[in-house]
């Protein structure tokens, strides 16, 4: 019987019955089957401490990230390995930190609370959500949930993506898009081609008073250009991700006026424990009936 890795227990009933079963949280000594497992489900936020066992693996033929992006796992998969993403696991953890830093941003959410340690009753006029142009830069799941979740604000979201379709604009049109934009929300995966998208002359073309909303991968911003944006005041931003990460003491982020920083914990919800459970159900479902498997971003 195959031999599988999880990163947190399974109900017997849930398991297929041609599978047998490691556990695995990425914490202490790994199981002495290293050298048998075939699907190896990565345990989630233990960072490259989850990639060690890779190497002593010689029967791997499947490896199972728990996030949507990739990008870090995709230079460790061994050679022949399928490796899956776990699409719409996050979709709607990261959608609603998204419009939580951007709600929290425009109405000054972070003066509030710093006014208020300081026992300050500082009101003053904020800007509000309603009737701004909200562009919304990568349209895959978190995307299209950001979207959604924007709608009901009275707010006219502008789609873009790599390459045009109906209803979502090209990245080749941001030159002309990012002018109108009030707020800019990144959700696009890292690749070569988005890896220091939003440079100086990115935010340059960005609209006076705008606010840049990063919850897709730090290195997508060029943090040296964001800087001296920041420190001007003609933009303000608000990041979950950083570039670099996490971000060290003494960073000049940290003293950036206008930025809003979460310690990447778009997806670390209590929405993402029953949602896990259900995409490595299905998964190993697949696997042992030998059915396609879902999310496959590379494979042999």
């Amino acid at each position: 019987m195959p031999t599988v890795w999880l990163p947190f227990p399974v109900e017997p009933a849930d398991l297929p019955g041609a599978l047998t079963v490691d556990q695995w949280d990425g914490a202490g000594p790994w199981p002495a089957s290293a050298d048998e497992v075939e699907l190896y489900v990565l345990p989630y936020m233990v960072g490259a401490a989850a990639l060690a066992p890779l190497p002593t693996m010689r029967r791997l033929r499947v490896l199972q990230t728990l996030t949507a992006g990739y990008d870090d796992v995709l230079a460790a998969r061994p050679d022949g390995v399928v490796l899956c993403n776990a699409p719409g696991l996050h979709d709607a953890s990261t959608a609603e930190l998204a419009l939580t830093l951007v709600l929290s941003s425009l109405r000054g959410v972070p003066d509030f609370v710093r006014a208020a340690d300081q026992h300050r009753w500082a009101p003053s006029r904020r800007q509000a959500l309603a009737d701004k142009t909200v562009l919304v830069l990568g349209f895959g799941g978190v995307g299209r949930a950001v979207a959604r979740r924007l709608e009901p604000f009275e707010t006219s979201v502008v789609a873009v993506a790599s390459r045009a379709r109906e209803g979502v604009h090209g990245a080749d049109e941001l030159p002309t898009l990012l002018p109108a934009a009030d707020v800019v929300v990144l959700c696009t995966p890292l690749t070569e081609a988005t890896r220091g998208m939003v440079d100086a002359g990115f935010l340059a073309a960005m609209r006076d008073g705008a606010l840049l909303v990063n919850v897709a991968r730090g290195p997508v911003v060029v943090t040296d250009a964001l800087l001296p944006e920041l420190a001007s005041r003609r933009l303000t931003a608000a990041l979950d991700v950083t570039d670099p990460e996490p971000l060290p003491p003494g960073h000049p982020l940290w003293e950036a006026p206008g930025l809003l920083l979460s310690p990447h914990v778009g997806g670390n919800t209590s929405a993402f424990p029953p949602r896990a459970y259900d995409v490595v159900v299905e998964q190993l479902r697949r696997f042992a009936a030998g059915e396609p498997l879902r999310g496959v971003v590379a494979g042999p």
